[in-house]
């Protein structure tokens, strides 16, 4: 199954680089349906003109970003800062309804 997805140009161009291999999102109603093996096409905003490919290749279900980035090994001030980065982008309240999904991928080149 192929799943789209927006993503911010940092994020994306990490993607691209090969430094960012695991996308946090909440597990919502479209991120339930994402299963391993298949494939997330990510455009990178605010155009959404350029695009990549990614494989699932595996899925982190937690109740919280916290709990998913301590079972990945983030700690100290690497947690601190990535938590303060998710959460500029969604609520407490959200990650409280949807719990949370961390989603291992690889650019398909």
């Amino acid at each position: 199954m192929k799943h789209k997805m927006k993503l911010l140009e940092r994020p994306f161009n990490n993607i691209l680089n090969g430094t960012k291999q695991i996308e946090f999102r909440l597990y919502d109603e479209k991120r339930q349906n994402i299963k391993v093996g298949d494939i997330i096409e990510f455009a990178k905003l605010p155009d959404l003109k350029q695009t990549i490919n990614v494989v699932v290749e595996d899925l982190y279900q937690y109740p919280t970003f916290q709990e998913l980035l301590i079972s990945l090994g983030y700690q100290d001030e690497k947690l601190t800062k990535q938590l303060i980065e998710i959460f500029n982008i969604y609520s407490k309240e959200q990650e409280q309804k949807y719990g949370v999904l961390g989603i291992k991928i690889k650019l398909i080149k």
